[in-house]
């Protein structure tokens, strides 16, 4: 039986950001994931790096200055897949009172360390191009500063930094089962596709299970079963681009939720999120007639044009998995992080993470650490502040730089392929264009050089993980494009 320092359960943001920071301290990891990658919860966000800000009005002050101090180092990490973005915060009927927003977005742009990215300004909405998608009444406003963030990919390319610094990565593996023997843990595996089971022990697993955390604790714990997650449902929906420039706007409801609108994939508009209370399999979770009833009325509140059902091209859903504080709804329930230890390492320990945003997982994976040192002993000093993630090794200021530079090294590839190459993966779109080409193309501009990548580096099995994964290609093939690629998939031959 193989033997780990940390054996982690669950493929999503956390998990992976807790196996890269633990490998690269030199703690021998295996991460198990049941299904692909960022396939639950961290490929299911608004895909924002960001503080926020309706979370101050719920006092979750230490929560936004950490996520906000997160922002500029997490960009710097990955300056590919992570860029600042713009928010037009419009004064209406249905807004906080003026000055209670002036008093949020001071405390926004100064409780966090902001260094480079811009602060918050007023707007006039009747003279500011911003406005003309918006209705006539809504005359002021302000713009503030956030990041967006390819979430799927920040979840591979953690992975990929994990691997690199030795850990093993095990997608489509189910932890089945977990025996406490002297002093560790003994891990039953099962792989979904090929059906081989394996056991592997561990001195302390981690269980980062998302939305299946509760689950994974009783299966081990083998005691009465013990509930501390709340599962929340937040969907989304994809309509066709609804404006011209670059800059977002999050609306103010009547009921007191936000919404954003923000410019997704060039050609679309992305609009969310719901909150709403979820029971059932997180696996099948899918948005509700309600739920996208509710996104096209909250955005049609605020847009010129009214924002319909029939203009959704494409809408999905995720289950967030909040540790349960009481609160009464959904959406007051602490989007905080709790890392609880169980056992030690005379009995075993397990270490479980509830909750948590994308925009505080490197900093949880160093909370983490701790916990884990405390029970392991120390290996290596924190290191992820300041490092890089595969292809973000150039700088805050030099994406342009790149692209023009992979222009000329292919320049008979389409420049808006160039630039998607960049965006998805930094200087590592080099090895995909240094034959100049793309190989044959499966649709739209995929082709099998960067499909022959994504298998080979990044644990790529199937099209939905291509096209809803680690890209979003899926929104521009056609279903007989589709079952091609699935066909060459399974024909093995990469």
């Amino acid at each position: 039986m193989d033997q780990f320092d940390i054996v982690v359960i669950g493929g999503g943001v956390n998990g992976c950001s807790i196996a890269r920071d633990a490998a690269g301290r030199g703690f021998s990891v295996l991460l198990a994931e049941q299904g692909d990658l960022a396939s639950g919860t961290s490929s299911a966000s608004t895909k924002l790096i960001h503080g926020g800000l309706r979370y101050l009005e719920f006092y979750e002050f230490a929560l936004v200055r950490e996520a906000l101090k997160e922002r500029e180092v997490l960009w710097a990490m990955a300056p590919h897949i992570i860029w600042p973005l713009r928010f037009v915060l419009p004064e209406s009927e249905d807004s906080r009172p003026a000055w209670l927003l002036r008093l949020g977005l001071f405390l926004y742009d100064h409780i966090g360390g902001r260094k480079r990215l811009p602060p918050t300004r007023s707007l006039d909405l009747r003279q500011d191009v911003v406005g003309a998608v918006l209705k006539p009444a809504m005359t002021r406003g302000f713009e503030y500063s956030d990041c967006w963030v390819m979430d799927a990919r920040l979840v591979v390319l953690n992975a990929r930094d994990a691997a690199a610094h030795g850990a093993q990565i095990l997608t489509h593996t189910e932890a089945v089962s977990m025996t406490r023997r002297s002093g560790s843990f003994a891990v039953a595996l099962k792989d979904h596709v090929s059906g081989a089971q394996r056991e592997v022990g561990a001195r302390l697993v981690v269980n980062a299970a998302g939305p299946w955390v509760d689950r994974v604790l009783n299966r081990v714990a083998g005691d009465a079963p013990r509930h501390h997650v709340r599962l929340v449902q937040g969907s989304h929906i994809v309509v066709r681009k609804l404006y011209d420039h670059d800059r977002c706007y999050i609306f103010q409801n009547r009921d007191g939720r936000v919404i954003f609108a923000i410019p997704y994939e060039n050609d679309f508009t992305l609009i969310g999120t719901t909150d709403r209370d979820y029971s059932g399999d997180p696996a099948q979770v899918r948005i509700a007639e309600e739920e996208a009833n509710y996104l096209c009325a909250a955005a049609s509140e605020y847009f010129l044009a009214p924002v319909t059902r029939d203009q959704i091209v494409w809408s999905y859903s995720g289950v967030r998995p909040l540790y349960d504080d009481g609160a009464s709804k959904a959406q007051e329930t602490t989007r905080e992080y709790v890392l609880t230890l169980e056992g030690d390492a005379t009995t075993g320990a397990l270490l479980n993470v509830f909750g948590g945003k994308i925009t505080t997982s490197r900093h949880m994976a160093e909370k983490a650490l701790e916990k884990i040192e405390a029970v392991l002993g120390r290996r290596g000093a924190a290191w992820t502040r300041g490092s890089t993630l595969p292809g973000g090794d150039f700088p805050l200021d030099g994406f342009e730089s790149l692209v023009n530079s992979l222009q000329a090294a292919a320049p008979n590839v389409a420049a808006k392929t160039v630039r998607r190459l960049a965006r998805a993966y930094g200087t590592d779109a080099r090895a995909l264009l240094a034959h100049g080409d793309l190989g044959p193309i499966f649709g739209a501009d995929l082709g099998s050089r960067e499909v022959a990548f994504l298998v080979e580096k990044e644990w790529a099995r199937s099209a939905e993980d291509i096209l809803w994964r680690r890209g979003k290609l899926g929104l521009r093939f056609s279903a007989d494009e589709t079952a091609a690629l699935a066909r060459h998939l399974e024909s093995g031959q990469i």
